[in-house]
């Protein structure tokens, strides 16, 4: 199923901040970064987070679990909100997501990873 056919759920504090993402590990969701989004917000970042596929408030498909279909998803979400200067923040698994978007897609787009 392609990256772009699927739900995710995601959470976007809004604003004109640079942009910080922040993505999860298995088996959490957006909710396991409540408090850095707070604070993150606070200093005047935009902060998104979101759900992964097959996780928390996301579709569940069958299959798509591999690193490049997540990679993918990641950047669908930069690309559909015209992202630039993006800080992204993986955590466990959510930091192999990241490692594959810059081997797949490139740094254009980003400021920095964590």
């Amino acid at each position: 199923m392609p990256a772009s056919r699927i739900r995710l759920h995601v959470e976007d504090t809004g604003g004109d901040g640079r942009p910080v993402i922040l993505i999860h590990g298995w088996p959490l969701s957006a909710d396991a970064w409540k408090t850095q989004v707070a604070i993150l917000r606070d200093a005047q970042y935009r902060v998104i987070s979101y759900d992964r596929r097959g996780f928390g408030r996301s579709d569940k498909p069958a299959e798509g679990y591999d690193y490049d279909t997540l990679a993918a998803d990641l950047a669908g979400l930069i690309e559909e909100r015209d992202l630039r200067d993006v800080t992204l923040v993986g955590f466990s698994m959510g930091g192999g997501e990241v490692a594959r978007y810059v081997a797949n897609h490139g740094q254009d787009r980003l400021h920095s990873v964590v």
